[in-house]
């Protein structure tokens, strides 16, 4: 009769040991994997929101900066600038986007000046706008078709006057799919903006 292997101390090695000492099973592997696989999805969806988040606050703060700069630069020059709100359909899905315009001798136009500040901004896909004016609480930001061939009639939805002065109004960031307000931003007469998170006063501490 054969004898069972010995370990080095010279005791045999019993058949539990061996068990003990096998590898994963393929199944074990699996589980494994797709736990491995659902913890990195998850963080990845984390740090895109967060990117997501970031963005948006920045195209915020960016838009409140620049609306403040076109006043003083109105006064400045003596010229007239517009910030139009605009809904578009791209490939099934609604694009909110806002330009800046000047105004000019025969109508509205991009700014002659000051390319990269008044830039065009985009927001990301599930952000929508809603504009509210002083006499209008709810704007229309799709333009008409014949609007869109012919640039040199559209308006700007919020003008801010060489005098000084802009029209009264806010403007609404809100999550498309949910309704919840993201962001709102305000601002009176005299062109005094206020930047609300959720709506909400941030408290200082």
């Amino acid at each position: 009769m054969s004898k069972a292997p010995e370990a080095l101390t010279g005791q045999p090695i019993s058949a539990s040991a061996f068990s003990r000492q096998r590898g994963f099973s393929l199944l074990e592997l699996l589980v494994a994997l797709m736990v491995v696989a659902l913890v990195t999805t998850m963080v990845n969806l984390s740090v895109s929101s967060g990117g997501q988040d970031i963005k948006l606050q920045s195209m915020v703060l960016e838009l409140a900066d620049v609306a403040s700069y076109a006043l003083d630069e109105a006064q400045m020059s003596g010229v007239d600038y517009g910030l139009l709100l605009q809904e578009d359909q791209h490939e099934g899905e609604t694009v909110y986007s806002f330009r800046w315009l000047e105004r000019q001798i025969d109508g509205w136009a991009e700014p002659a000046s000051g390319a990269e500040i008044f830039a065009p901004q985009q927001l990301p896909l599930g952000v929508a706008l809603e504009l509210e004016l002083e006499d209008t609480p709810v704007v229309e930001l799709t333009l008409d078709d014949d609007l869109e061939e012919d640039e040199d009639r559209i308006q700007p939805q919020v003008v801010f006057y060489s005098s000084g002065e802009t029209t009264m109004g806010s403007i609404n960031v809100r999550d498309e799919e949910s309704g919840d307000l993201l962001w709102r931003i305000e601002w009176d007469l005299l062109g005094r903006f206020e930047l609300l998170r959720r709506g909400q006063i941030e408290e200082e501490d």
